[in-house]
């Protein structure tokens, strides 16, 4: 972790998140708690931006002297192009969720994989290192989550999508940089895949509100006693997850994603640790 960043105490921390829509996000809730619980003097705003004010808004950050803002859909690619530094993962994933105004320089992180990580070993499988790990989805999540499950040396990674062509792209692309044993095929494979599995990781929006009764694999196909993780944080356990309960898996929802990516976004702005537990009950009273 760096040191603490150098801010102005008589001007407070200015930060943010993008997307379209925004309404809905729960990250002011979240890290306006962290800055109060930090002791920081600080606000979160939420900052409705449509694509075509992307470059325009960005040049207002350091305009108006933001710290730091978060980026999320729909530019979470797009938003490279108008950056002075991408670090090397976020460049690999090819998305940046969080942006660091350092001076009036600008540069990309991307939080999602990392966050992601950290909530899996924390809160479900502590140890990655030699697992069998099976990822629904072959888009944008997916690749981050990967590139950060890589960097733990399971033993295979399998990447399962409705479009076969997608998963074995994203596949090759990954083992082209050196990541492991990752391989990627069509759902017909599931069945072979998942019997083996350690770990299965949706990444997929199948589950999400409203359509809370889609699942992006039949859950008996899963075997019993894997763990069973799910992005997915609305509802909090999805379909995929209570099934897989009932048959004897270790279930993980996405709501520490959301949290540790907020946690290690929250580091990268001010260089202290983020008060984890004082952010997961801010996300679960604002539902």
């Amino acid at each position: 972790m760096s040191e603490q960043k150098k801010t102005n105490p008589s001007l407070p921390v200015l930060l943010g998140v993008m997307g379209d829509p925004i309404a809905h996000s729960k990250s002011p809730a979240m890290h306006n708690a962290a800055l109060q619980a930090a002791g920081v003097n600080g606000m979160y705003m939420p900052l409705h931006v449509r694509p075509e004010q992307l470059e325009s808004a960005i040049r207002g950050i350091v305009a108006l002297g933001y710290r730091g803002v978060n980026i999320t859909i729909p530019h979470k690619e797009q938003v490279m192009q108008y950056l002075d530094v991408i670090d090397e993962s976020a460049r690999l994933i090819g998305a940046v969720n969080t942006i660091v105004n350092e001076e009036g320089k600008l540069t990309g992180y991307n939080t999602d994989g990392i966050g992601y990580v950290r909530s899996l070993k924390e809160e479900a499988v502590p140890e990655l290192a030699g697992k069998r790990i099976a990822v629904l989805g072959a888009g944008g999540a997916a690749r981050g989550v990967i590139y950060a499950l890589a960097l733990e040396k399971p033993e295979q990674i399998s990447i399962l999508n409705r479009t076969a062509d997608r998963a074995v792209a994203l596949a090759s692309d990954l083992r082209a940089h050196g990541l492991g044993d990752i391989t990627g095929s069509g759902m017909e494979d599931a069945a072979a895949v998942l019997a083996s599995a350690d770990i299965v990781i949706n990444t997929t929006a199948a589950g999400m509100h409203p359509h809370v009764d889609d699942v992006p694999v039949d859950p008996a196909l899963i075997r019993a006693g894997a763990a069973v993780s799910d992005l997915i944080y609305n509802p909090l356990e999805t379909r995929l997850l209570r099934e897989s309960r009932q048959r004897g898996c270790t279930v993980h929802g996405g709501l520490g994603m959301f949290i540790y990516q907020g946690a290690v976004a929250f580091e990268h702005w001010l260089g202290i640790p983020a008060p984890v537990e004082t952010m997961r009950r801010a996300v679960l009273d604002s539902f």
